[in-house]
């Protein structure tokens, strides 16, 4: 191969995306692409970046990128390591994939990818006006959708409230709604405001309260009305001893696993095989990657076998995403085998 090299895009939101950290207009990617004549495209993996939830060293980012492109090009005997760049860890197992496919993007032959079969997902409600929420799950439920996220913790509590008393009262109890909190309450009154909003049906809470408060998060999972799904709180981990110490410590009921802020497929394997082995559920969602790791992660996720709806349904995010075989029907996640990539925006730059 001998060309390895990286690049780095901004994609801009479609409109501004409301959470509890903030409102989010456009986020970054870094992109390492081999080419080879042999290719059908580029073989391409892609580190995509949150800021303020990536846990990556962002010190040495771009030179840890280097130092990746220096060992593919045989400039030097050994990768760095990747303990402190989980997005880089999960860039490099899919590029590698794609380098052994011959960039084909195929990462996993199976019936998703032979467009047979598809996977459920859930449609994300972002933050924002009582108006506009209301907007977005009408447009979710006219789509087909069964199952909705909503993003919780900016507003006032009580106008979240209302909010789910408006979809109970308007949708009944057949929708399945999630809600996510990342950890906008405290560990004080939490507890009394899971148990406020478990009056709406809740199929599970993602996050309630910041990270690293584990006697808190245990005692909370202890006594909660609504099944917990620990997100950020996995963040970080990187030794086996430690994640395990955590899931038996806090015991919750979902883990939720987003590959480019754990290190990629092997970590997502490790804490899948640790959850089931302490009956703790789990479901994949995607990190704001662009359709390229949005690929690899529905790929590896089914997999899974997965049966119960997914978080991959951030395709349209952006305004000048990758053409991609991907595409959504509803509220399922579809993979037309027939349709081409266009990689013209990481290309022209």
């Amino acid at each position: 191969m001998n060309n390895a090299r990286w690049q780095k895009h901004t994609f801009q939101f479609q409109r501004p995306s409301g959470t509890s950290r903030g409102v989010l207009t456009k986020k970054h990617s870094w992109f390492i692409i081999v080419n080879h004549n042999n290719f059908e495209y580029p073989a391409i993996g892609e580190a995509s970046i949150i800021d303020g939830l990536s846990p990556d060293n962002t010190s040495d980012f771009e030179q840890t990128l280097d130092a990746i492109c220096d060992f593919i090009n045989e400039k030097s005997e050994q990768p760095p390591n990747l303990d402190k760049h989980p997005s880089i860890k999960f860039c490099y197992e899919m590029l590698r994939r794609d380098i052994a496919v011959n960039g084909s993007k195929i990462l996993f032959d199976n019936t998703f990818t032979h467009g047979v079969a598809d996977m459920l997902i859930n449609g994300l409600i972002w933050m924002g006006s009582p108006e506009f929420m209301e907007q977005q799950i009408n447009t979710l439920i006219l789509k087909g959708f069964h199952c909705i996220k909503i993003k919780i913790g900016a507003l006032d509590f009580e106008k979240e409230l209302s909010i789910l008393k408006l979809i109970r009262s308007k949708y009944g109890n057949e929708l399945e709604v999630r809600v996510d909190a990342n950890g906008a309450f405290s560990s004080e009154d939490a507890l009394s405001k899971l148990e406020r909003l478990s009056a709406f049906n809740i199929h599970s809470i993602e996050q309630p309260i910041k990270p690293r408060q584990w006697k808190a998060m245990e005692r909370l999972c202890q006594n909660t009305p609504i099944p917990i799904a620990l997100d950020e709180e996995l963040i970080g981990l990187v030794e086996k001893e430690e994640c395990l110490a955590m899931l038996s410590s806090i015991k919750p009921q979902y883990i939720i696993l987003k590959p480019s802020l754990i290190g990629g497929w092997n970590s997502s394997d490790e804490w899948i095989a640790m959850a089931e082995k302490h009956n703790i559920g789990w479901w994949a969602t995607s990190a704001l990657e662009s359709n390229i790791g949005l690929n690899a992660i529905a790929q590896y996720t089914f997999e899974k076998n997965v049966l119960m709806p997914q978080g991959l349904g951030t395709g349209s995010l952006f305004e000048r995403n990758f053409d991609s075989p991907l595409y959504l029907q509803g509220e399922k996640i579809k993979f037309d085998p027939g349709k081409t990539w266009n990689l013209n925006p990481l290309q022209n730059e």
